[in-house]
């Protein structure tokens, strides 16, 4: 997790204007935690640790680049938590994920009971984390874990997905996702009035006079990210 927490303030400081993350080799994205590991553990330390892996993976979420897991393998546990923080997910046809730790008695860390329901809904989230049933890369399409999925889990196949995003102005990605983050879980009209907000600050940017500049003059908009 500290590795993590160092790779996100490498790209915070880098000019790449998006991170895609994928795990080594062919079999696995991530596996979860070491069970051996955590059966060690005191009280205190688990809390610790879960904060704390609370703590990097909020920061992955609200990253100024927008992030892509791809998930070649295996995804179980905090495995599937960390891709579930990412912006987006795409996986390997084969691919399977879940949350098993139902199994061995303890409690998900990490937030798996609230990120997964928000992608899935409480239902399908319930049956996932209840069960502790591995989910096909197909199901997770279906159900919206994941967002498409892929042939060739490569990172060619990430960035033909992620490029043409990362074509657009970063100010109106940043607002976009703001927005969306923001207002899931208020009301319509509170939902509405950040939307306003965001909307009217995205439109006093230089990006914006650009972006409607080319529109009119039928060309490709440049944006600077200002």
């Amino acid at each position: 997790m500290s590795a993590l927490n160092e790779l996100l303030s490498e790209v915070e400081r880098s000019e790449a204007r998006g991170l895609i993350i994928t795990g080594a080799g062919s079999k696995a994205f991530s596996a979860g935690a070491d069970i051996g590991e955590l059966r060690h553990r005191t009280m205190r330390e688990q809390r610790e640790s879960t904060q704390y892996g609370q703590a990097v993976f909020r920061r992955l979420e609200q990253l100024r680049q927008p992030s892509l897991a791809l998930i070649n393998g295996y995804a179980f546990g905090g495995g599937l938590e960390l891709a579930m923080a990412c912006t987006f997910r795409l996986a390997h046809k084969e691919a399977k994920m879940g949350l098993p730790e139902i199994k061995l008695g303890p409690l998900y860390r990490v937030r798996g009971t609230q990120r997964l329901p928000r992608l899935v809904g409480q239902g399908r989230a319930l049956d996932m984390i209840l069960s502790g049933r591995t989910v096909s890369a197909v199901e997770a399409e279906q159900i919206g874990l994941v967002n498409g999925l892929v042939e060739d889990a490569s990172f060619l196949s990430a960035k033909t997905y992620l490029g043409p995003i990362l074509e657009y102005s970063q100010v109106a990605l940043n607002l976009a996702r703001s927005a969306v983050a923001r207002a899931f879980d208020k009301s319509l009209s509170e939902g509405q009035a950040i939307e306003t907000d965001l909307s009217t600050l995205a439109f006093q940017s230089r990006d914006s006079e650009e972006g409607m500049m080319a529109f009119l003059e039928k060309r490709k908009a440049v944006f600077n990210d200002v």
